[in-house]
């Protein structure tokens, strides 16, 4: 069988596996709130999440995977390398994934992701074949990297302070009301979950979207950047089973270790994350679930009562965001020389 047929169908399946360990590693900035509010009990919110989940990808556009699937300059490279330079990105991005997930820390997917390529890149073809946009930028144009980078630190810089001044606004206008009004916010949610489920498939099934049609161009089967239906339909398919799997190690810190999450707390975090992740799916900016929901709640938990939110919880969890792209790189690097002496000068 042709070895580049092999490494092709090999990477798209690695692909699809990420697409499966973000699903599971997200489920909990999905679900995190709805549960620590007891707006669904566990079996309701992932089959409504997951079926909003799937629709994401499926109506959601492509723009974000036309961001992901160009930020590496390899198409001129030996097929072979070009693959493998894929192949160990994503090992490294799902290497992340699942250490934080085991630790229970809610880290960025999508930092992890662009982290591994980054370091399979500049590992094996030099930092000149990652599209960092900064000549670009001076322009004021966003591309590559930059796009990339600016979309990942302004959205939990959003998160926080739209969580924060809605969060107000809500307590304003419930000022006068009886407790009972917690069951309209527990309804309420059943439809700012989907919303947010909704919003997080749109943009984040599309990076793997735009990773295995990159796969397909550098392989030779496709000649232009145009995402097949069949990987829309794959890569939904892979969040949606993540999404079931459950993240349950991170549930009880996106639900319990920042802030003490009560219905209305949960309602504004969903309603935050999912107008501004949609927002960035439109635009084609990649952003992080994870980033945004924890940044939401600490800004909501900021705006009633700043001393009873986890500060040191939400330290350990920015640490996280900040060594992500590094962390994720270096495993993608090792596992470059990895692959390299198994297969010698075969890439």
């Amino acid at each position: 069988m042709d070895t580049l047929f092999v490494l092709a169908v090999t990477t798209m399946i690695v692909v699809i596996v990420f697409d499966y360990t973000n699903g599971f590693h997200d489920a909990a900035n999905i679900i995190g709130t709805v549960i620590a509010s007891r707006a669904m009990t566990p079996m309701q919110s992932v089959v409504i999440v997951g079926t909003f989940e799937f629709l994401g990808p499926v109506l959601g556009g492509t723009a974000v995977a036309n961001t992901i699937g160009k930020f590496i300059a390899v198409g001129d490279l030996p097929s072979t390398l070009s693959l493998t330079i894929v192949l160990c990105g994503i090992l490294g991005a799902i290497f992340w994934n699942l250490a934080t997930w085991w630790y229970g820390i809610p880290s960025s997917s999508s930092h992890a992701l662009v982290g591994g390529l980054i370091g399979a890149v500049v590992v094996s073809a030099g930092s000149d074949r990652v599209i960092w946009g900064f000549s670009d930028l001076a322009h004021g144009h966003f591309s590559g990297f930059t796009k990339i980078l600016l979309s990942l630190i302004l959205s939990p810089v959003l998160g926080f302070w739209v969580g924060y001044f809605l969060h107000k606004g809500m307590r304003w206008l419930m000022r006068n009301e009886e407790p009972s009004a917690n069951r309209w916010l527990k309804r309420f949610q059943f439809i700012s979950a989907a919303g947010l489920a909704f919003s997080h498939g749109a943009n984040d099934a599309q990076k793997s979207m735009g990773i295995i049609t990159l796969v397909l161009m550098l392989g030779g089967f496709i000649t232009q950047f145009e995402v097949p239906n069949w990987v829309i339909l794959a890569c939904a398919m892979a969040i949606v089973l993540g999404i079931l799997s459950g993240g349950w190690r991170i549930v009880r810190t996106v639900g319990f270790g920042i802030y003490k999450v009560r219905p209305l707390h949960a309602l504004d975090t969903q309603l935050t994350s999912g107008l501004l992740i949609l927002s960035a799916s439109l635009f084609g900016a990649p952003v992080s679930t994870t980033h945004v929901v924890s940044s939401a709640i600490m800004g909501i938990g900021s705006s009633e009562r700043p001393k009873s939110v986890r500060w040191a919880k939400a330290k350990e969890i920015v640490s996280t965001w900040v060594i992500t792209i590094p962390g994720s790189a270096c495993a993608a690097i090792l596992t470059y020389y990895i692959v390299k002496g198994m297969v010698g000068n075969a890439i």
